[in-house]
């Protein structure tokens, strides 16, 4: 669990919390080199209550390229 998260999780309330996990699950990062998803949580992330498709600049764990990775809800 990154930082933030650990802070958040602790600010919140268990409710709260939880929901900001379970949103921050659903929402995926996408490598534009080899196609690799994981979700925003799993890279220690939060994302809860946002609107858009960002894109962030991130090293894929998979085919270890630097890249912008497209940030999405299916």
């Amino acid at each position: 669990m990154g930082a933030i998260q650990k802070l958040l999780t602790k600010l919140l309330s268990p409710k709260a919390a939880a929901d900001m996990e379970a949103e921050s699950r659903s929402w995926m990062a996408q490598c534009p080199s080899c196609g690799f998803e994981r979700s925003v949580w799993e890279m220690g992330g939060v994302r809860w209550k946002a609107a858009g498709n960002p894109r962030w600049y991130r090293r894929c764990p998979e085919c270890g390229k630097a890249g912008w990775h497209k940030v999405y809800r299916p």
